[in-house]
């Protein structure tokens, strides 16, 4: 189950991914498409959000910063 750590409220357009920066804070990057080439990063929110070890943080559908715990070492 995923906690939010940050409401950023970051209008989400398709095309674009989203992430969290290692300044903390959201950017987002046109989506490689056939030949169209990805990159251009942009920030588009300010979040200040510190990473602990052992979490996986992401951008919600609300435009949010959230973060689940890391499965690690399960057995299948």
């Amino acid at each position: 189950m995923a906690e939010k750590v940050a409401t950023t409220g970051v209008k989400k357009e398709s095309g674009y991914l989203y992430y969290l920066g290692k300044d903390g804070n959201v950017w987002r990057s046109k989506m490689a498409r056939g030949d169209n080439k990805g990159g251009q990063a942009e920030k588009v929110g300010d979040a200040g959000v510190k990473r602990e070890s052992g979490y996986l943080y992401f951008i919600d559908k609300d435009g949010d910063v959230s973060r689940s715990k890391m499965a690690r070492g399960r057995k299948s």
